[in-house]
């Protein structure tokens, strides 16, 4: 059983937004608004079929297992693809997927995998080492726009073929996690994507795996529908498609969700606490509340003048009153963070306290990094540059515009001046990627076993996933040694000093680890909330409750 994500991905966290996607239920969908009995007491067998129809705040930019790096992405990817290994929800360890068993050497240099030989892509061909080798190959192409990918497998060195159904990747120095993402890397056939402009595929909008669900359909600015694959090698899912339904709008998914047209959301705490409730809600729907390892943030582009001084990032953290809008806006729902560890892990260092919320302390390091208003226009400057910045924020977002523009009123009274600029998700996100920004809103899903590499490495700056360009010599040292620690112990103590330097040098204004506030219809039996969330694949709906 497998979860992701296995690398650093980009999320909206921001929940509540302003535009609607012209997103209408399919035609056949069926009854809705009907009343179901209670069912907490009674025992059902798992059956085979039925839907399952999520709702997406966003589309995807594409399928790409390699290429495309966001958070939507994923969660139906990680659908279509199998690795050669999976995690166990529960326990999180590896276990066997495409490959049936495995050998490590004891330098934890060669990884020798053993293939199933009844694996079939969706297309009918066969799966075999060749495809194993085609897929490390293409993400380890320097031309292949996969950076957040590349920096995982940057040991390998040889991918050896030993026959139809055996593959050993040699590796030229350790690292802790080389087991997690050398086998959990999505394999994609050959025969499909060894062909044409790998960055701009056209299965990219027509995925082929061989996962347990079969690409169905692309709407854009609808859904994308799944399909079970019933040659699927291993257990099949109960349910028999997969709807991801894109609705931006909040209030209006919550309307679709009460008329019973999408089966589950994460809902907004505005939502959570005001309108899912009473007994009519309570018959249809269940609630589940859980952290989930994700956190929001605010970007400082460090190529930027303005943000080049900690001191100034520390002061723009200062005029942020974020206890106060966990409180108002959040209705408390979360926790203020300090840094970019999952609050849950023993990584996240509890010792460190937030920066308060203090606007004459931060005007003071204004003035300290040379930040004053010497024209006296009310804005500082400094070496004839005014402090005025733009933050870019999703513009399906109504929260983050509601936190941008009180923090805007407060950077005013400092003497700054914050442009808001809202964009959709996808064009956001190639403005970060061409760092075309001063600063952003954004939010990062994190791996169960955390490794800052992607994100925080100054050798990923120009085209990983370092977009804001922090650059410091300890935090390089920490990543690289507890990339060949493998004593947790030992390595959880370098992640907690490298945490003290992030907090210290605030390359971002880290914001919120949320719950996640889940409504599922009482249809659906079989959901188990694991430490990363649930597993929908063990969901199904009892035959006697199926509605499509």
């Amino acid at each position: 059983m497998r979860i992701t994500p296995m690398t650093y991905c980009w999320t909206l966290l921001a929940a509540a937004a302003l535009l609607m996607a012209g997103c209408e239920p399919p035609e056949d969908f069926g009854q809705t608004g009907r009343i179901m009995e209670e069912v907490e007491d009674r025992d059902y067998e798992r059956a085979d079929g039925d839907w399952l129809i999520m709702r997406m705040l966003s589309g995807p930019e594409s399928l790409n297992p390699y290429t495309s790096s966001d958070a939507y992405a994923t969660q139906i990817y990680d659908l279509i693809f199998d690795g050669l290994l999976e995690r166990n929800p529960e326990t999180l360890d590896m276990e066997p997927n495409l490959a049936h068993d495995w050998d490590i050497s004891d330098d934890h240099l060669e990884y020798t995998f053993y293939l199933r030989d009844d694996v079939t892509f969706h297309d009918g061909e066969p799966l075999t080492a060749e495809d194993v080798k085609f897929s490390f190959d293409t993400i380890l192409d320097p031309e292949v726009m996969a950076p957040h990918l590349r920096n995982y497998l940057q040991d390998i060195v040889d991918i050896e073929i030993i026959d139809d159904y055996t593959v050993r990747i040699e590796c030229d120095r350790p690292y802790f996690r080389h087991l997690v993402m050398i086998g959990g890397m999505p394999i994609i056939p050959k025969h499909i994507y060894g062909e044409g402009n790998f960055n701009q595929h056209p299965n990219d909008r027509n995925p082929i795996g061989s996962g347990p669900y079969e690409f169905d359909s692309w709407r854009t600015g609808q859904r994308i529908t799944l399909t079970r694959y019933e040659d699927y090698w291993g257990e099949k899912p109960s349910l028999e498609q997969r709807l991801f339904m894109f609705i931006t709008e909040d209030n209006s998914a919550f309307q679709v969700l009460l008329q019973r047209n999408i089966d589950t959301m994460e809902m907004t705490p505005e939502l959570w606490v005001n309108r899912a409730r009473g007994d009519r809600f309570e018959q249809n729907f269940r609630r589940y509340t859980y952290y989930q390892p994700r956190y929001s943030y605010i970007g400082w582009n460090m190529r930027r003048p303005q943000f080049e001084d900690k001191r100034v990032r520390q002061a723009m953290t200062m005029l942020l009153d974020r206890e106060e809008i966990l409180d108002t806006i959040f209705h408390g729902l979360g926790e203020v963070i300090t840094g970019n560890f999952f609050i849950k892990n023993p990584e996240y260092n509890e010792e460190l306290e937030p920066w308060p919320f203090d606007p004459e302390r931060a005007q003071e390091l204004l003035d300290e990094a040379g930040w004053v208003d010497s024209t006296g226009d009310g804005i500082r400057d400094k070496d004839g540059e005014s402090f005025e910045f733009e933050l870019l924020v999703p513009a399906d977002s109504r929260e983050d515009e509601q936190i941008a523009t009180v923090y805007q009123e407060e950077l005013r009274r400092a003497g700054i001046r914050m442009r808001i600029r809202r964009l959709e998700f996808a064009t956001l996100l190639e403005n970060v990627h061409r760092r075309e920004f001063d600063a952003v809103r954004l939010g990062w899903s994190m791996p169960p076993d955390p490794d800052p590499y992607q994100v925080w490495h100054s050798s990923q700056t120009e085209a990983g996933s370092n977009y804001v360009n922090f650059l410091n010599e300890e935090a390089d040292d920490i990543i690289e040694e507890a990339r060949v620690e493998f004593d947790d112990d030992r390595r959880t103590e370098l992640y907690r000093r490298f945490h003290e330097i992030v907090h210290e040098e605030q390359p971002y204004t880290f914001m919120y680890c949320r719950e996640t506030l889940l409504a599922v219809d009482r249809r659906f039996h079989g959901i188990t909330i694991y430490p990363y969330g649930p597993y929908v694949r063990e969901w199904f709906v009892p035959q006697e409750l199926q509605r499509y």
